[in-house]
């Protein structure tokens, strides 16, 4: 089969590769009909991300039609099923997973042993994220093998399109948990950093759970319309001063919630003194990831306010100011987003047609031009917003 294979740093290629095949009995083999590229791939793209191998599949954004079934899954899946594939591999069955702590799931790891030595304790499965996270093959393929598949997928009713379904895999479910994180309240108004498809599909959420006024912020015009378009404030950072206007929209208090949805690689001018620090210590590898976003947050939220960080970090990151959030009493919360403990909510909320995630899609092609736009989604060239790829 073909798919999308990484060979290094800013180098992935689409190659022939051995087609998957069942090796667990609740294992299933699905047809790809849709995937898409994310913003974290493009932290793999950059070799930001530690341990990924030349040869390793890419994506964690995909859905297709199940062509091959286990003997263990007793009819949960069966042949001609569409589904939705979410990036994290649940077992069900664990301590985590019945908590609904999906992507800290204790089992499907199958690289546990590493991940225990770098973080300390284990987290689930993804698929095609590094081996740090299991080494599984990813989406961006024409076949793909879902492990734990009798509880790692979302099933999808007959009507809807892949194009509305297919972001329940990832970015729309950790839009709606970056929001959730927020416990907003009806007078909160929501700060969120980063308009690419995760930001707006944050804005969305926010909307739809009652945000009494939401700030988006980004530099790039495509992104910003968009943003405006979903009922956000926009500020540019390249044209305006973020500290400013924020306290000009919010009567000098700062918002209560804010959301970082940049994460490692944060893109802004060298105006800034922490830009140029940290881009300097990344050079020489002192530090892994760009922390700007986070720190303006801490300094810009309001005290006793909480910071919701759905943007992925990688590594190590310095200065971040522990005393400003100790003594304005912060909430921080992070993580790696607990897909399917909102997906039964939000397929309905798509069935509905009180959310239509297909909006953010600006660019649909064969999954053989996937090299080409990997570069065109990382530099933000030709509006690209987000990337649909057809196998």
């Amino acid at each position: 089969m073909k798919a999308l294979v990484w060979h290094g740093k800013e180098d992935i290629r689409y190659d022939t590769v051995t087609d998957p095949e069942i090796q667990d009995e609740r294992d299933a083999i699905i047809r790809v009909t849709s995937c898409a590229i994310c913003g974290s791939d493009l932290h793999l793209f950059h070799n930001f991300i530690p341990a990924m191998l030349p040869g390793d599949i890419m994506g964690h954004e995909s859905m297709g039609e199940v062509v091959e079934t286990g003997r263990g899954l007793n009819g949960t899946l069966k042949k001609g099923d569409r589904i939705v594939v979410p990036f994290t591999i649940i077992c069900g069955e664990c301590e985590q997973c019945r908590r609904g702590n999906y992507s800290v799931c204790q089992r499907t790891n199958r690289n546990k042993s590493i991940a225990e030595k770098v973080f300390g304790h284990t987290t689930a499965g993804l698929f095609g994220y590094t081996h740090l996270t299991g080494g599984y093959p990813g989406g961006q393929a024409e076949y793909l093998r879902v492990p734990f598949a009798d509880a790692t997928h979302i099933k999808v009713p007959d009507g809807l399109s892949d194009e509305q379904v297919l972001f329940l895999s990832d970015i729309l479910p950790t839009g709606w948990q970056a929001v959730v994180q927020c416990d907003l309240e009806p007078t909160d108004t929501v700060a969120i950093w980063g308009c690419g498809p995760v930001g707006q599909m944050a804005i969305r959420s926010a909307v739809l759970l009652g945000a009494r006024h939401i700030i988006a912020i980004d530099c790039v015009p495509e992104r910003l319309e968009m943003a405006e378009a979903g009922g956000a404030t926009t500020i540019n950072f390249m044209t305006e001063s973020v500290v400013e206007r924020l306290n000009e929209l919010t009567g000098g208090l700062g918002p209560e919630k804010c959301i970082d949805a940049v994460g490692t690689e944060s893109h802004v001018t060298f105006s800034q003194p922490d830009t140029i620090y940290d881009r300097a210590k990344q050079m020489v590898a002192l530090e892994s990831d760009r922390a700007h976003v986070l720190r303006e947050i801490i300094y810009v939220c309001r005290p006793a306010g909480i910071i919701s960080i759905p943007g992925v970090y990688g590594g190590l990151v310095d200065k971040i100011p522990m005393g400003l959030v100790m003594n304005k009493g912060l909430t921080i919360k992070t993580g790696q987003t607990h897909v399917n403990r909102w997906t039964d909510d939000l397929l309905e909320r798509i069935d509905r047609g009180e959310i239509d995630p297909s909006f953010v899609i600006t660019h649909s092609v064969g999954l053989e031009q996937g090299p080409e736009m990997y570069r065109v989604f990382r530099d933000k060239s030709d509006s690209c917003v987000k990337v649909l790829l057809k196998p």
